[in-house]
């Protein structure tokens, strides 16, 4: 009989404790009644050993899960995101793809992305080129992925290295257990970020320090340097700050998957990097927005909450390609409306995201992966390209006409596809 109490008040305290029930009065309480009840005889007194014990360790499990806000589960959530090898997927999918990376953290700070461009324009035109993106893998294996402590001086260690004959990139890579993890991780998310291009005749050259520019057939030039741009047009101010990963409430409770940049109704935005126009149209929580995908599949751009009104480049439609540096919107607030068109946001600005893509099966659904764009458009700030405006259609235009490789390329491919199926 005497254990009849004792089962009672532990099932109590068990299904309790997840719901935060048990205020600390009622412990001493049921100490109290303990005392009372039990200290009759030595058979007694060892149950009620045994429940003093039971509701102590109750107690200070209790306390502990109130006072920190990471469980265990988060703990080994955090341990987990920083094992490149847990990210990838070895199960098929619906593409038939057998080994896909599943989730990516890009935390790769604009300092790092800039000190591995210096190197890579650094060494373009000598017989030691360093790949930035690679660079830039190194120093995430160095770092675990994370790069709060990142400093210019490990960077240099390796590319000196490289720059003077010293070592290869395959003989410093070698015995690195994550490098294909994160050179392929980063090559998703900069891929298309550096290259070479041509500077169109009769237009206004660009102020761009850093590219390295030739003489071609004609006033063209060739030009190998940073070709992706930032996504608001030279002259136009805006402000941001890093806003990934809050909460937003409109329609369900989530995360924000994007990088707002807050500035006036109007601004021309700029594709980014070349690609073609996936979707186009209104959505109900980022109202008038464009979906862009790179070439190659692995990325997607997502531009919200453009002007009511006249919200996009009018020539544009899907499967328009664009060439990076194109104004293909204008920054407004529209979107948390079912209704078309609508003003419902309060602040004016444009909500800038990147998905990765390395399967088709991620494109859409649970396996979404979205990164952290901001310190991306601090990288990015270097290279705005200025537009003006046509006042008889109301449309900017870049002033700086360039060919993107890229775009020829794709352009050509899928010429031949429409002769194939044609034919």
């Amino acid at each position: 009989m005497d254990f009849i109490p004792f089962l009672f008040r532990l099932m109590y305290f068990i299904q309790a404790i997840p719901h935060n029930l048990i205020p600390v009065n009622i412990y001493f309480t049921n100490i109290l009644l303990i005392l009372v009840l039990y200290m009759k005889s030595t058979f007694s007194k060892l149950i009620v050993s045994i429940e003093l014990i039971t509701l102590m360790g109750l107690a200070a499990l209790t306390w502990y899960q109130s006072h920190n806000s990471s469980s265990l589960l988060g703990l080994l959530d955090h341990s987990a995101a920083r094992q490149p090898a847990a990210s990838r997927n070895t199960e098929s999918s619906d593409s038939g793809r057998a080994d896909f990376i599943k989730w990516v953290d890009f935390n790769v700070t604009s300092e790092a992305m800039n000190d591995a461009y210096q190197y890579d324009l650094k060494s373009h035109d000598t017989d030691t080129p360093i790949d930035w993106v690679s660079l830039l893998a190194v120093m995430g294996v160095k770092y675990g992925g994370d790069f709060k402590n990142y400093k210019s001086s490990d960077m240099s260690e390796v590319a000196d290295k490289i720059l003077n004959k010293e070592s290869t990139l395959e003989e410093i890579t070698k015995d690195m257990k994550y490098f294909d993890y994160y050179n392929e991780a980063y090559q998703a998310v900069l891929g298309g970020f550096v290259g070479e291009y041509t500077i169109l005749p009769n237009s206004s050259a660009q102020t761009n320090p850093d590219i390295t520019t030739k003489e071609n057939e004609g006033a063209a030039k060739t030009a190998y340097g940073l070709k992706a741009f930032s996504p608001i047009a030279k002259g136009f101010p805006y402000t941001d700050y890093d806003d990934f990963g809050t909460s937003r409430s409109f329609g369900f409770r989530r995360q924000h998957l994007g990088h707002d940049m807050m500035g006036q109704i109007g601004t021309p935005i700029i594709a980014v990097e070349s690609g073609y126009v996936e979707c186009l149209g209104w959505n109900r929580y980022g109202g008038w927005r464009i979906g862009i995908r790179s070439f190659d599949q692995k990325r997607y751009y997502y531009y919200a909450h453009l002007r009511q009104n006249f919200p996009y480049n009018k020539s544009l439609k899907e499967g328009s390609v664009v060439t990076a540096g194109d104004v293909i919107g204008y920054m407004g607030h529209t979107g948390y409306s079912d209704k078309e068109n609508v003003n419902n946001i309060d602040i004016i600005h444009l909500h800038f995201g990147m998905q990765l893509i390395f399967d088709e099966s991620q494109k859409d659904g649970n396996g979404e992966i979205w990164i952290s764009c901001y310190e991306l458009t601090r990288f990015l700030s270097q290279n705005r390209c200025e537009a003006v405006k046509d006042e008889a259609t109301k449309e900017w235009h870049r002033i700086q006409d360039l060919i993107d490789p890229a775009v020829e390329n794709y352009k050509k491919i899928s010429s031949k596809n429409k002769i194939t199926k044609q034919e």
